[in-house]
């Protein structure tokens, strides 16, 4: 896909919306209860049903969900985490400078000392 690097897929923005109801509902959703719960998020706003499968169908294709059976419809679940998917786009980010000590140099610069501690903790932990 022209807007995947290293290997990870992006989300657009209903995808994203659709992936932060899915990933709330460890059970799953269906389109409908899917459809039902944007619109009481947004305010009223209602999606077609047939959209919704549209984007859950290319989450599919990109092997964030997963579907099955519930009676005459699908049910659909999140097959990667959040922090998954926050990782991949973090190096999918890093893959596309040059200089990667700078970008990470950065970033390191950019974050609170709070997440600079959690950086350390897990280095220190890799490391090990």
């Amino acid at each position: 896909m022209a807007n995947e690097r290293a290997g990870t897929p992006r989300l657009g923005e209903l995808e994203r919306a659709v992936m932060d109801l899915l990933w709330a509902t460890p059970e799953g959703s269906t389109a409908q209860e899917l459809v039902e719960r944007l619109a009481t998020r947004d305010g009223g706003t209602e999606l077609a049903p047939t959209t919704i499968l549209t984007v859950l169908d290319r989450l599919r294709r990109k092997d964030f969900v997963d579907r099955e059976r519930a009676g005459r419809a699908h049910r659909y679940r999140a097959v990667r985490t959040r922090d998954d998917v926050v990782a991949a786009s973090m190096l999918a980010a890093l893959e596309t400078t040059d200089d990667r000590r700078s970008a990470l140099v950065r970033f390191a610069g950019a974050v609170s000392a709070e997440e600079a501690a959690l950086l350390r903790e897990a280095l220190a932990e890799l490391e090990e």
